[in-house]
């Protein structure tokens, strides 16, 4: 890559980078926005990815991993070996990408967004041994949120088909997954899919409890509340030893006459 990126989207930049690299790129000080545009444009991919080291703000990716759509993505890509995450203490003024043939200094004017490429040896192999040094001395961010498809997978095989093809194609229709007012959180919208699949409350707790997205008590907190709100109901089910058993059902019509495509609108709507 030898010429600049200028009046380019950063997903433009970042899938411009990741087809010309190979080997170790270095994604440093990155934007909020860079990182969600980069795990989309990776997730959407065919192609081989470069191993990226993303040297990044701790609070940014805190905020950033906040919203479950982007952090499972996130976390296939570090399954895959496709990424790593580290923090950064000390901050460039402005985001790098860096490979062994590049340096791509990514500066935002307003609304527009430009690529500044440099080809010059000495200066790339400088920058790369660099922010080398720096990432083996930066901290691990530990990121806790399960790769989405172990929870696709999972969640086939342990609630049912139906039940996965429906958290799938509510992740689809939203932006956002945070539960704070702009999406559904992922344990509210696995207990709507539950309901709408009418399964045990016992079974998508356990199995969201297993697969790390939250633990039993949350989702029985959650449940308590999407309960008292009318979006869900329970009955009970007997069983041979102990207490019996909730089972999930949608109690507001709306959810009922919803398709997949509107279940999250509908249920937002409903919660706010």
């Amino acid at each position: 890559m030898t010429s600049n990126l200028l009046n380019h989207q950063i997903d433009d930049i970042l899938h411009s980078v990741l087809e010309d690299a190979s080997g170790d790129l270095y994604m440093v000080n990155p934007s909020w926005d860079a990182i969600e545009a980069f795990v989309s444009v990776a997730t959407a991919t065919d192609d081989d990815l470069p191993t990226v080291h993303m040297l990044a703000d701790e609070r940014t990716l805190k905020d950033v991993m906040g919203d479950f759509i982007v952090a499972s993505n996130a976390a296939d890509l570090i399954d895959a070996g496709a990424l790593e995450l580290r923090t950064l203490e000390q901050a460039p003024e402005n985001s790098l990408l860096i490979t062994e043939d590049t340096v791509v200094a990514v500066v935002h004017a307003g609304d527009r967004v430009g690529g500044l490429v440099t080809d010059d040896d000495e200066f790339i192999g400088a920058a790369f041994e660099t922010y080398a040094g720096r990432w083996d001395g930066a901290d691990a961010f530990n990121l806790r949120t399960p790769p989405i498809t172990r929870v696709r997978d999972t969640l086939s095989d342990e609630i049912s088909p139906d039940a996965e093809a429906d958290f799938t194609a509510i992740l689809d229709s939203l932006e956002t997954a945070r539960g704070d007012g702009e999406g559904l959180d992922e344990v509210t919208i696995s207990l709507l899919v539950a309901a709408r699949n009418e399964a045990l409350l016992y079974d998508i707790s356990k199995w969201g409890e297993d697969v790390g997205i939250a633990s039993k008590a949350t989702f029985s907190r959650t449940k308590t509340k999407l309960e008292d709100m009318g979006l869900i109901d329970t009955e009970k089910v007997p069983i041979d030893v102990g207490r019996p058993r909730l089972r999930l059902k949608i109690g507001d019509e709306r959810l009922d006459d919803a398709d997949n495509g509107q279940l999250a609108t509908v249920a937002q709507s409903i919660l706010n």
